[in-house]
This record gives structure tokens, sequence and C-alpha cells, in this order.
């Protein structure tokens, strides 16, 4: 094994024969440009909205969920897809999102939630690591629309604007109040206060 490793090495370190210096450094620059594109188009097309519903868990609950709620129809027309929901929109953010994102690619393998009963029976659990997510990272997804800095107070119908208003000032964030928001809650909640 060692002499394989120093014989590696060798061939690694030693000038090449037939390519200038300038072809390898031209050839490698190329090389990155092309795995970079190649994987930002990776990382894109898993933030669409044909990705996300493209298994049938996906599709037949969380998204005819979606379908009934502001997010989706509105009067402005405009629709928030799921990754402006469950992806951060800044890169380092998204990557990590996209890491956490591989057990639910495992979980869809191995059939977690392939049917009513078990997405049911897992909804409860999902919805609390989801709204964990949002809390840890100040509800970044929702902030990417909306801003309490932006919103005019006395245009709110008087709940939401004392309800914004104190978020404001102690700190909190769109998640403390708005689960359920664009999916129901789980069997068992009967406010999107207590979780």
């Amino acid at each position: 094994m060692k002499r394989f490793v120093v014989r590696f090495w060798n061939i690694l370190t030693r000038p090449s024969v037939h390519f200038s210096l300038g072809f390898l450094t031209l050839g490698g620059f190329l090389a990155g440009i092309a795995f970079w594109g190649g994987f930002n188009t990776a990382v894109e097309a898993t933030n669409t909205e044909q990705f996300c519903i493209g298994c049938h868990e996906m599709q037949a609950i969380p998204y005819q969920q979606l379908q009934n709620t502001i997010h989706y129809s509105n009067r402005s027309g405009v629709r928030a897809m799921c990754s402006d929901c469950h992806v951060p929109h800044d890169w380092t953010h998204k990557m990590g999102r996209k890491m956490e994102a591989s057990k639910e690619v495992w979980g869809w393998l191995f059939g977690t939630i392939n049917t009513p009963e078990k997405y049911e029976a897992k909804h409860l659990s999902m919805a609390q690591r989801e709204w964990r997510r949002l809390k840890a990272n100040d509800s970044l997804e929702c902030r990417n629309c909306h801003q309490f800095d932006s919103m005019d107070f006395t245009l709110q119908a008087p709940r939401a604007a004392a309800a914004h208003s104190t978020a404001l000032t102690t700190g909190g964030t769109c998640i403390d109040c708005h689960k359920g928001i664009a999916h129901e809650l789980p069997a068992g909640m009967h406010s999107r206060y207590v979780e």
C-alpha cells in the first residue's frame, strides 16, 4: 500500500511531459467553471416545485394543504413555492439546509411517510423539527418576503398590529405565532401557539 501511495504521489508531483503549465492551468480553470456551473444547476433544480412534489407523499398531503392557503392563491398573485419557505436564499444557509434535507431523501427511499397513516404518525415530529429550525434562524425564509420594518401597522387589523409590534420590540420571530400558516397543524394541536 505504501509503495502505491509513493508511486501515485510521484506521478502527481512530476512535471508534465506533454502539456504546458499554461494549458494545465487554463484546463483546470475551465474544469472548475464547468463543475461549479453543473453543481449550481443541480442545486437550483432541487429548488423547483416540480422536484419538491415529485414524490407522491409531498404532492398528496403538504402540497394539497398549501393550495388552500393565502401563500398559494391571493389578491396580489404572488405565490410561494416549497423552496421559498423551506430553503434559505443565501448560499451558505442554502447549502446547510440541503445537507439537512439529505435525511429527508433517506426517509423517502425507505418509505418513512409514504402512506397517509405514516405521514400523520410523523406529522407532529416533522412540524416541530421545522418550527425549531425556523425559530433558530429567526424565520429567515419568512423574512425574505416579510420584513417588520417594511410593515405599516396602521393598515393591519388591530390584533395583527399589536402582535407584530410586540414581536418587533421583544425579538419574537414569525414562527412563534404563525405555525400552521401554510400547512395544517398536526392532529391534536388546536392552537398554533402551542408546540
